[in-house]
């Protein structure tokens, strides 16, 4: 299965993605294009050391739908199967997310529902829960709605800044979208509804 990564700056997932594509971590799949809508990411230049094709497709001067179908025909033309966002802070149009429906992915850093949006760290420290986390969803038109994939909770210590509870949270985001990525490669699932269950069979 060909995966396209979506990213916007230092793209640590997307590297994280490509450490477990190469490591077998995530099998019959491989990375086959990493686009940016910003051509000075720093993430482009990273995946570019790893041998991996890069584009950059940038959105300024531009509505949402020109940008987004310059985006489409890219991933077209790569034949990509599967779209994860790795920190693509770009909202989707109705028509890129219709052309690859239940195929988009996105990581939040949040137990989703709770604390959608931007800075949800801080959202979280804020509210005063002792609990926050990150969320493997798939992509639909509400914000950070669309049905769950999997979740990995992280403690928030009564000492945290927002920096040392992203910093926690990030560690779990590598190792959960690598697994949820490969759930989905691997068609081990089922959509029920909102619910995204494991095949029993």
């Amino acid at each position: 299965m060909k995966i396209g990564i979506l990213i916007s700056g230092r793209g640590s997932n997307m590297l994280a993605l490509a450490d477990a594509v190469s490591e077998g971590r995530i099998p019959g799949a491989e990375i086959a294009v990493v686009i940016s809508d910003h051509a000075n990411a720093p993430g482009l230049a990273l995946a570019a050391e790893r041998g991996l094709t890069t584009l950059a497709v940038e959105r300024q001067g531009r509505t949402r739908i020109e940008h987004d179908r310059e985006t489409i025909a890219a991933l077209h033309e790569q034949r990509v199967d599967l779209i994860c966002l790795a920190g693509y802070m770009r909202l989707l149009s109705a028509e890129f997310i219709e052309t690859f429906r239940h195929r988009i992915l996105n990581i939040h850093p949040s137990l989703l529902p709770s604390f959608p949006g931007l800075d949800a760290q801080r959202q979280a420290i804020e509210y005063g829960v002792k609990w926050t986390g990150c969320t493997v969803h798939f992509v639909d038109e509400t914000l950070d709605g669309g049905p769950i994939i999997a979740q990995s909770p992280v403690p928030i210590r009564d000492d945290d800044t927002v920096e040392t509870l992203s910093s926690r949270i990030l560690i779990e985001e590598h190792k959960l979208y690598a697994a949820a990525v490969a759930l989905i490669v691997g068609n081990g699932y089922e959509i029920t509804g909102r619910r995204v269950r494991g095949k029993t069979t």
